[in-house]
């Protein structure tokens, strides 16, 4: 439906009975609108009107006595042309960042506070994804001996991301060994997105010199060592706001997406295809995975440098989007500042 071709009167009585839908969950009647909204219009009129929504899909009525609310379609609408964001408080403003600060400085501590921060300010699920590993630039290689036949190798990425893989060697290798084939793999991979390591380190190393059982083993556990963190790494809270939400009365549609949330892989996946910066909403039906299909999304990515990740919350489509438009816009640019700031301190030592 395109927005352009409804009446100021439609805009203004959808806006309206959206509004008052998400404040208080119960179907809305003409005239609750004409008495609540003084629109200088009838309860017959506003009927009419509401008729004509209808009609075009943008709202329905959930039982033949009932009044209306809005569908996807309505819900999209009001999102994308009738959405006035709402302002957030100095308080709020300052919650956001204490939470995310509160707790070390390591980014995983950063992730999970943002997620509770999310859900407690906005009373939806708060959802926050690691950035992308695989889009990292290899910063350094380190490889640790840590006992007879076990060697961890330490894969340093620009923007404080760290992944670790233990290895089993057939035989100890001496110290000299291993230093001299981590300062070959660094020479030939450093400053190179871990994607394209993982993709062409057989060629990048061939001929290199050093202990070649040590480099076949290199070889051999490349999924290992390169490997996409991005599915393990989602952190999810606010499950209890689910609970007191009319819309997840339904203890079966509560059950399957706890189940979603607990498997965490899928969801993560289908949060980061999101394209291109800034928002994004997603509304309903419009949510791919059957378990969220009345709920909807709204997420924005952060960046630090070439890698990004995605926060957001998950809540029924009955959301004020006004409000966590600017709490999802905020917090994203407030974590890819707390996580600038960690990449400048490690530049700095």
């Amino acid at each position: 439906m395109a927005f352009e071709n409804l009446s100021e009167r439609e805009k203004e009585v959808l806006a309206n009975l959206v509004n008052y839908y998400i404040s208080t969950a119960d179907p809305v009647g003409s005239r609750v609108i004409a008495h609540k909204f003084h629109m200088g219009l009838s309860s017959a009129t506003i009927r009419n009107t509401l008729q004509d929504l209808e009609e075009l899909g943008l709202v329905e009525q959930p039982h033949t006595s009932a009044g209306r609310v809005p569908t996807d379609s309505g819900y999209r609408v009001y999102v994308d042309s009738l959405l006035k964001p709402g302002p957030l408080s100095t308080a709020e403003k300052q919650a956001i960042k204490a939470t995310i600060l509160r707790e070390g400085r390591g980014i995983n501590e950063i992730l999970g506070q943002t997620s509770k921060v999310l859900g407690e300010i906005t009373s939806q699920l708060g959802v926050s994804i690691a950035p992308k590993f695989e889009e990292g630039t290899l910063k350094s290689l380190k490889l640790i001996p840590i006992s007879d036949g076990r060697l961890m190798i330490v894969v340093v990425v620009e923007h404080g991301l760290v992944h670790s893989v233990i290895l089993e060697i057939e035989s100890s290798i001496s110290e000299k060994a291993v230093r001299e084939v981590e300062s070959a793999l660094n020479e030939r991979l450093a400053g190179l997105t871990l994607s394209t390591i993982r993709r062409t380190v057989a060629e990048r190393l061939e001929g290199v010199a050093g202990n070649p059982r040590l480099i076949q083993l290199v070889l051999d556990s490349k999924a290992k060592i390169w490997a996409d963190q991005q599915s393990e790494s989602i952190h999810v809270a606010g499950t209890e706001n689910l609970l007191i939400k009319p819309e997840f009365a339904d203890r079966d549609k509560l059950t399957r997406i706890m189940k979603l949330l607990d498997d965490g892989k899928l969801l993560s996946e289908f949060l980061s295809q999101a394209s291109g910066e800034g928002l994004v909403i997603t509304i309903g039906h419009e949510n791919t995975i059957a378990e969220i299909m009345n709920c909807s999304l709204v997420r924005s990515r952060y960046r630090v440098g070439n890698i990004t990740g995605t926060i957001g919350v998950i809540g029924p489509t009955r959301m004020p989007y006004g409000k966590l438009v600017s709490i999802v816009e905020y917090t994203a640019r407030s974590i890819t500042e707390v996580l600038s700031g960690i990449d400048e301190k490690q530049g700095r030592t």
